[in-house]
């Protein structure tokens, strides 16, 4: 299956959110610097939701060395990330852990909903702009409270992966322009 144009361009654009430090590669030390962050961005979340986002971060980052290090190296380069990430057969779990995990973090109180401060504090963590953001939470449909379904966004991190979507929420992330 050949990705969609906007499939591609939303890996691109996380590839670069994840290389924490820079330098053009994905190393284990992305991940925790990462973690580190998104783990902070909600003070309110209790100890076990951190610890499985930050488990989940590690993970990732785990199966992403694992998988996509073609050429040995300890690190992960933008082909290499490209190649393998929209390959859902071989990168659905490590995306459905994360997503669980993230959008958990997002839902402090356990109600099964994320509020836009959390949402916006955790994104802004992760590294995308802020207007990117509104645009995304509204294109999720929040109810009168100003909150999302856990779930909703969940979903909706496993469809930013998915190398066959276009026109979907996660679509907002990516600058226009960069197409």
């Amino acid at each position: 299956m050949t990705p969609t144009t906007e499939a591609t361009d939303r890996v691109e654009l996380v590839f670069s959110l994840f290389d924490a430090d820079g330098n053009g590669y994905l190393e284990p030390s992305d991940f925790d610097l990462m973690s580190e962050r998104v783990v902070a961005a909600v003070p309110a979340a209790d100890e076990a939701r951190r610890n499985r986002l930050a488990g989940a971060f590690r993970r990732y980052g785990e199966t992403l060395l694992n998988e996509l290090d073609a050429n040995g190296d300890g690190r992960v380069s933008p082909a290499e990330f490209t190649s393998v990430v929209l390959d859902p057969q071989r990168f659905d779990a490590a995306v459905d852990e994360f997503a669980e995990a993230l959008a958990a973090m997002g839902d402090p109180d356990g109600d099964g909903f994320v509020g836009r401060p959390e949402f916006v504090a955790l994104m802004i963590a992760i590294g995308f702009e802020r207007p990117n953001i509104e645009a995304l939470f509204q294109a999720f449909g929040p109810d009168g409270e100003d909150r999302i379904r856990v779930s909703t966004w969940a979903d909706g991190i496993r469809d930013y992966y998915r190398p066959e979507k276009s026109g979907i929420p996660g679509d907002h992330l990516v600058t226009t322009g960069t197409r």
